[in-house]
């Protein structure tokens, strides 16, 4: 199945226009005709089947033939994660995290940051270009790029299913071991990789003084987007078993 994205509809539109870049690949590339079905999601759950109606390579419209919601996921995965030094290992990241299941991603800037600037507008694209890729119909949600200590001032020190990587000394426990430990119950999870040079001493201590727990990933020293993707693959796993 090919799923593509429009963002416009909602469960009482009968009818959907695509814009000219998504219209020409419908119809150049796809080569699809008057009257073949598309699947489409909102990016907000749900799934429509509709069939065009008129399509170039510069407008294609289709008519919504039926709606249906797909189940909300039984987890909220927040992971905030440092931008890396190269973009790439960044989109990377994103890509392979939305396939595996990512809810809502928020790149912070920490202390030993070497990005500062973020172009979030590329972000967005591979966050939906995955998306569909993966036949999900949930669009992860990204957040603006805030400095980590302001972000965890918006974090209820009282939760649980709280955590943050990093790489110094001290007591850290596997992060599977951790989800184990979980309540049943408990849905909503945050998770904070830092940058190549690791979060500093005052950023730990406050995310501690916030009720993050301290975790390892891995005997051995990853990368920041490869630590973000074990995150994102563990949890995964602790969830699809406790269904």
């Amino acid at each position: 199945m090919q799923l593509f994205y429009n963002d416009s509809l909602y469960p009482q539109v009968q009818e959907v226009t695509f814009d000219k870049e998504e219209s020409n690949h419908i119809h150049k590339v796809l080569r699809k005709k008057t009257g073949d079905l598309l699947h489409i999601t909102d990016g907000r759950g749900y799934l429509y089947e509709a069939q065009i109606q008129y399509i170039t390579d510069k407008k294609c419209t289709a008519h919504i033939l039926s709606h249906s919601l797909t189940p909300t996921p039984v987890y909220h995965l927040h992971i905030a994660v440092a931008p890396t030094k190269m973009n790439e290992r960044y989109e990377w990241f994103l890509e392979k995290a939305t396939e595996i299941g990512v809810h809502e991603v928020t790149p912070i800037l920490c202390d030993h940051s070497e990005r500062k600037t973020i172009k979030t507008e590329r972000f967005e694209k591979i966050l939906l270009s995955a998306m569909k890729q993966s036949l999900q119909c949930y669009k992860p949600q990204l957040n603006p790029p805030i400095s980590l200590l302001e972000w965890l001032d918006t974090i209820e020190s009282n939760s649980v299913g709280k955590y943050v990587a990093h790489c110094q000394e001290g007591a850290r426990v596997l992060l599977l071991d951790r989800l184990e430990e979980l309540p049943r119950e408990t849905t909503n999870l945050w998770v904070l990789i830092g940058p190549e040079g690791d979060f500093s001493q005052r950023e730990i201590q406050k995310a501690c003084s916030k009720g993050f727990l301290p975790v390892s990933l891995s005997p051995n020293r990853l990368r920041t987007e490869t630590a973000a993707i074990v995150a994102c693959s563990c949890i995964s796993d602790i969830f699809q078993r406790k269904k």
